[in-house]
């Protein structure tokens, strides 16, 4: 039996959906509910996602406005986005927390620019990682009953087809992102 690439692809998946959530939340200049995905509210005696705790309405492009469920978390809500380091401030409006969205400047761009290649270029890390470790289970069959050397080279030459398109997905994900971000 050759290599089963079940879990390699799993775990290629894994990576590929924490990279996309990871890229999500850099700041376009418009607003989004993605941009609260980082914030954890001290909610109940523990942290929680903001998400958990209110609902995220997107009334225009650079406005938030947070309504919480239960309306005595509205200043931890405040205190948790203000804490996130997102270069954002509520405003506390009754029950609700109106978070105003400042268009970038072209100098916000080019940084938010240069940290979307370094967050691909980390998720490119660690595709490398998975595809590493899943070369190692393959090579390790060598000499396993049933498995010829013609086998181990077709999963090897398979696992790297596998790796060149989650690569490309990565690279349209930048190219997107890096034309959202550039966009006024």
């Amino acid at each position: 039996m050759t290599y089963s690439f079940s879990n390699y692809d799993q775990k290629l998946e894994t990576t590929l959906e924490h990279i996309r959530s990871d890229v999500r939340t850099l700041r376009t200049g418009r607003a989004s509910a993605d941009l609260m995905d980082p914030v954890l509210v001290e909610a109940y005696g523990q942290k929680m996602k903001l998400v958990e705790l209110a609902s995220i309405n997107v009334p225009d492009a650079t406005l938030l406005v947070i309504s919480p469920w239960d309306k005595s978390l509205v200043e931890n809500i405040e205190k948790a986005i203000a804490k996130a380091e997102l270069n954002l401030n509520p405003i506390v409006d009754g029950d609700v927390i109106r978070v105003p969205v400042p268009t970038l400047t072209e100098e916000k761009r080019r940084e938010m620019v240069k940290k979307l290649h370094q967050k691909i270029e980390a998720g490119k890390a660690m595709l490398r990682d998975v595809r590493t470790k899943a070369k190692q289970d393959i090579e390790a069959q060598k000499g396993n009953e049933g498995i010829s050397e013609d086998d181990v080279v077709a999963d090897l030459e398979t696992l790297e087809e596998k790796h060149q398109a989650a690569v490309a997905k990565l690279d349209d994900l930048q190219d997107s992102k890096e034309k959202e971000l550039l966009s006024i």
